[in-house]
């Protein structure tokens, strides 16, 4: 009668502790820190259609789980391994398995920075505004395809440039194509506010060719201090119906960005983007303009200026003019100093020296 007992009494110390046990290996797995134990916060990057098996195999090879079995087991007790949202997420040392879970299955993802500057054709712009996020150049592209077949904004392919405002902008790691298409469009809206939409209506011009415009002066305009006086001589030109007369605008029409001296040939180039032979502005952009310029545009110097030429100091800078007499005197003075220049330099690689 005394063995009955004793069975029981065995029998309960081993559920006991097989009770203990189990809550003592629950509590680990759902409180005790199991991710980057004692190592230093780091990001996470899922990109899109990784399955949950990659997600395993990707957070062991780098670290970041200590026991790999406790972190599935939550997993797949919370639906995670049947949730995957791709991006990038901050981890934190030492944290549990449950707040890892939490933040890679509520899609509480780091936003990466994109930046994009000195682009000058539309189809440079895919490799440098995808860099840092999970859409490829081609993903991205195809997108832009479908916006400019599709936007009721006015886009086309030649003045699409212009939608994109050089800056650094934050969005998430897995932002869709189409999605970071359309964000650029919302900036590009909310830039041209109702203050600077009224400056360019003043101007006899639209936000878009306020932008081709601000792309001819960038190209013109080495000293930054001197953009808002050529956007006031091009207004002016604009105004009298003279031809523009970009240099810029013939090297854009040539297609070869190589050229240093515009020639009599460029001229003849038979191009909506020659402003010698066309009056007005071209189709588009011919850079992608910065944010500085077009408010140079906006806020442009009022003068009487319709010429300008290259100083003869090549500094960078320009002798500006009202008169085509003035203009020939300032270029005269150019040409001078520019033969001279030759002649030295000339002489002293005759001489066999190197000039600094």
């Amino acid at each position: 009668m005394a063995e009955v007992p004793k069975k029981k009494l065995a029998f309960f110390l081993i559920l006991s502790t097989l009770t203990i046990t189990f809550i003592f290996y629950g509590y680990q797995i759902f409180y005790t820190p199991n991710i980057l134990i004692d190592r230093d916060d780091r990001v996470f990057t899922i990109h899109s259609g990784t399955t949950f098996r990659k997600v395993q195999e990707d957070l062991g090879k780098g670290n970041f789980v200590n026991d790999m079995v406790s972190f599935s087991f939550l997993a797949r007790l919370y639906n995670y391994d049947e949730n995957i949202i791709s991006g990038r997420y901050a981890l934190r040392r030492n944290m549990t398995n449950i707040d890892a879970i939490r933040i890679l299955q509520s899609g509480n993802r780091q936003a990466v920075k994109v930046t994009f500057t000195n682009v000058r054709l539309i189809d440079e712009l895919p490799a440098k505004i995808t860099k840092n996020i999970g859409v490829s150049p081609s993903e991205f592209n195809d997108a832009i395809d479908d916006f400019i077949s599709s936007n009721d904004e006015g886009f086309n392919r030649e003045n699409l440039i212009g939608m994109f405002l050089p800056n650094t902008y934050e969005v998430y790691y897995n932002v869709l194509p189409d999605e970071l298409v359309t964000r650029m469009l919302s900036e590009y809206k909310r830039f041209w506010n109702e203050e600077r939409q009224a400056k360019a209506k003043a101007l006899g011009l639209n936000p878009k060719e306020v932008s081709t415009l601000a792309s001819i002066v960038q190209a013109e305009s080495v000293k930054s201090d001197e953009a808002p006086i050529i956007a006031g001589l091009y207004i002016n030109r604009l105004k009298k119906g003279i031809p523009l007369q970009a240099d810029p605008t013939l090297v854009f029409a040539a297609g070869d960005f190589t050229i240093k001296r515009v020639l009599n040939e460029h001229k003849a180039i038979d191009s909506p983007y020659n402003t010698y032979k066309k009056a007005g502005l071209p189709p588009g952009p011919i850079n992608m303009p910065q944010i500085a310029t077009i408010d140079a545009v906006l806020n442009y110097q009022k003068h009487t200026y319709i010429y300008m030429c290259a100083k003869e100091d090549f500094s960078g800078r320009h002798n500006f003019a009202t008169t085509l007499d003035e203009h020939n005197r300032n270029a005269r003075k150019y040409q001078k100093a520019l033969t001279i220049e030759i002649k030295i330099g000339e002489a002293l690689i005759k001489s066999g020296q190197k000039k600094n």
